[in-house]
């Protein structure tokens, strides 16, 4: 049976193209700014579209043009980077509604790089200088290095190869009238260094002192996949401009070699920078795990840990650790009383909620704690450096609301909303039908399930709603109670949602995630498993009437569980699995992933630089006696050397044995339910052939000319029906779609054809 079309699903559409806040800022006083992507289904494409709001109206204007931009220290000027049709690039610098300087940078460079791993945007103290980063432009007209081949930063990331800080100058005209050419000037940053380091995330800190993350090459000449890992070689390092010069700069290395350290954000008091903080992971390892937050005195020069790993939480529902987005906002700090703040959203458990870290003690507030009402998830977007904040939250059922909080002269936090989402009364009708709750699985603690179900036709008696079992990717992230309009749409088809956090997963402890390594394709399936058992032990959902759903390292578990337990599950749809992953650990943008979270390692037995279970608050001082920017000394320098990181180990035949027994493709020939795939054909992480070769392995079960297949008769030598659905698969290929398959037509589409597929099949 082949997968029929049943038309286009109103309640997805219209989730779907809900304006999501994915940027703010403040742009004066009490005025905020705030941008969201918007899904347009009838373009087909998506557009940004940006509000301001002020104490009288709000004002609203398409924004798809600026590719990003930042306010000034002073809140009096904007820069903007503007790409229009034909690629072509112009930085502007606004003050208030006058464009004080504009410059065509087309023939300068390549894009704008706005990724969360190379993203800059820094007005310098006088705003008299913007840095930000682009693709570099090779102007050599030799063939060969035409096609020389250059590595990149992986999947969505294929024409990111050369990303460089470019620094902007413009002097202002005494009239106020527009920077002339002749007082525009733009240079590239290259840095003196030891080794190639592809600098980017910079920020002003002086005229002349720039802070930035760098990125490292592996020995054998890889720049390992950046997207959703948090374990890459990269430090921070201090970038001085020659005074009075546009000459090359000089860089040095201010983290130690065996943190992956990124987001750098200054702290000025007075108009003088005087700390630094960062993010900082273990290189190697788990790619995402509990985040340290880090600083740097620079006066003194010296590194410490704010707020270090946290392995178990003291308590079942205490701090976990941090478990953040891959940066802090642009601009993280608040001050209120005497104290000033970091502002962060952190996964704590199974929801994202605001924190208030104290930058002397890195003593923690929730901002946000659940209480008895809804089970809000939270994003920080952006503070005025003073006394507000802008966020957005939403629940499983409840789309996204801005808000502005701010502290009043008793350091109480009150928040007004600025917006919410419209939706038209038949949806919101539905979506109060639907009831989101957390599930602890007992049997397994401390993993849980989010759980989303209708009131209607729980309590209609029997038969229960079909569960379909989600488990997230990663597997180092979180399915969290945030709104995601696929997931609720599927709900508001009928299903009831079961969305496990199993052991692996961020919020709960570093603990949890390292208990994962080496276990995956046995841990993971099996936390999974228990959870549709114990919705079945509480009267949630009933044998018989489940049905299984993943992406990426979620369909790897769905895949190994409907192999491994193939009466389990009725039907299956997966999207870009991992399926054999020996084969996928020579095509993907991280190899290493493969040898790190399935315990393989080398001949050495290592794989990665040294890691250590401590922060690196045993950094050696680096201090400085000037009353300036301490400068790291060639000393301290020496003490903190530029380890290389090796390349991943080769494959071997043991290895591969290894890591096929720990496949799902090593269970093919259990499989029994109807399996749905669904692959992106630029997909660099999770490559096409993954998928591609499962869909040829189910349906190559077939051996006989009646369309039995071995192993499928009974001692009657009749398959049961069940048996009989044996080898079933359909498969959707999409060009142009990367790992996420994240283009409107295509993530409609993908949503569309699991719903008919489970129309059809997941009864049973």
């Amino acid at each position: 049976m082949s997968l029929q079309y049943t038309g286009s699903s109103a309640f997805y559409t219209e989730l779907a193209q809900v304006p999501l806040p994915v940027s703010a800022n403040f742009i004066g006083g009490d005025v905020a700014r705030v941008t969201y992507s918007v899904r347009d289904h009838d373009r087909n494409i998506k557009r940004y579209l940006t509000k301001t709001f002020d104490n009288q109206c709000t004002t609203s204007h398409d924004s798809s043009e600026i590719k990003a931009s930042t306010t000034s220290p002073s809140k009096t000027r904007q820069a903007i980077l503007r790409e229009v049709v034909n690629n072509k690039r112009f930085v502007e610098i606004w003050a208030g509604s006058q464009l004080e300087a504009s410059l065509d940078v087309s023939n300068y460079h390549q894009a704008f790089l706005t990724d969360d791993f190379l993203y800059s945007l820094s007005f310098s103290p006088s705003e008299t200088s913007l840095i930000y980063t682009a693709e570099f432009e090779p102007t050599d007209d030799d063939p060969y290095n035409k096609f020389r081949y250059t590595p990149h930063f992986g999947d969505t990331s294929r024409a990111k190869k050369r990303p460089t800080i470019f620094l902007f100058r413009w002097t202002r005209s005494p009239d106020f009238t527009r920077a002339t050419k002749q007082n525009l000037t733009l240079v590239a940053l290259p840095g003196q260094c030891t080794k190639p380091i592809l600098f980017a995330q910079a920020t002003f800190a002086t005229e002349d002192t720039i802070f930035a993350s760098g990125h490292e090459y592996t020995t054998d000449g890889r720049l390992l996949g950046a997207k959703g890992c948090f374990n890459r070689p990269m430090g921070i390092w201090q970038l001085t401009l020659p005074k009075g010069s546009l000459g090359s700069s000089s860089a040095s290395r201010i983290t130690p070699p065996n943190r992956s350290c990124r987001s750098p954000r200054v702290l000025f008091h007075d108009n003088q920078p005087i700390k630094l903080f960062w993010f900082s992971n273990p290189i190697g390892g788990p790619h995402a795990s509990c985040v340290s937050l880090e600083s740097r005195d620079l006066t003194t020069g010296i590194n410490t840990v704010l707020v270090p790993t946290v392995f178990e939480p003291t308590t079942p529902n205490g701090f976990p650790g941090l478990y953040t987005e891959y940066n802090m906002p642009t601009s993280p700090f608040l001050r209120f009383a005497d104290r000033v703040y970091i502002v962060l959203q952190s996964i704590w458990r199974s929801r994202t909620t605001v924190l208030f870290i104290d930058t002397q003690s890195g003593a923690i507030t929730d901002a946000t704690e659940i209480g008895d009402g809804p089970l809000y998830s939270w994003t920080v977007h952006a503070t005025d450096n003073k006394n507000q904040l802008i966020c957005s939250r939403s629940t499983p059922t409840t789309p996204w609301e801005v808000l502005l909080g701010s502290l009043d002269e008793h350091d109480t936090l009150d928040w007004k909303v600025l917006d919410r989402s419209i939706l038209s009364s038949t949806t919101k009708e539905a979506l109060d039908d639907l009831t989101p709750s957390i599930i602890p699985i007992t049997a397994r603690g401390p993993t849980e399930s989010l759980l989303i179900q209708s009131k209607k036709a729980s309590a209609s008696g029997s038969p229960k709603p079909v569960c379909v079992t989600i488990p997230h990717g990663g597997p180092h992230t979180t399915s969290t109670t945030a709104f995601t309009p696929s997931v609720v749409a599927l709900a508001l088809q009928g299903y009831t949602l079961n969305l496990p956090n199993y052991t692996g997963s961020m919020g709960f402890g570093q603990t949890h995630i390292e208990k994962l390594l080496g276990h995956c394709g046995s841990i993971d399936v099996e936390d999974v498993a228990e959870s549709v058992r114990e919705l079945v032990r509480r009267g949630v959902a009933e044998d018989g009437r489940q049905a299984v759903l993943g992406g990426s390292h979620g369909g790897f578990i769905a895949a190994h569980l409907i192999g491994k337990h193939p009466t389990l599950f009725n039907a299956a749809s997966l999207r870009n699995p991992v399926i054999s992953v020996g084969e996928l650990a020579t095509g993907t943008d991280i190899p290493d992933w493969v040898y790190a979270e399935f315990g393989v390692l080398s001949d050495s037995g290592s794989y990665t630089p040294p890691t250590s279970n401590s922060n690196s608050n045993s950094l050696p001082s680096l201090t400085s006696n000037s009353k300036s920017l301490a400068s790291p000394s060639s000393t301290a320098l020496n003490s903190m050397p530029l380890t290389p990181t090796p390349p991943p180990p080769l494959m071997t035949p043991k290895t591969y044995n290894t890591l096929f027994t720990a496949s799902p493709i090593a269970h093919v020939d259990n499989i029994i339910a109807p399996v749905l795939i669904i692959i992106g054909e630029d997909d660099l992480r999770v490559v096409p052939g993954q998928g591609i070769g499962f869909y040829h392995a189910i349906k190559g079960r077939v051996r006989t000319e009646t369309g039995t297949r071995i192993g499928d008769e009974n001692e009657n030598g009749n398959g049961t029906r069940k048996e009989k659905s044996k080898g079933i698969v359909e498969m959707l290929s999409f060009p142009g779609e990367s790992h996420a398959i994240d283009g409107v037509e295509a993530a409609r589409v993908s949503f569309e054809a699991t719903r008919d597929w489970f129309k059809v099949f997941a009864e049973g």
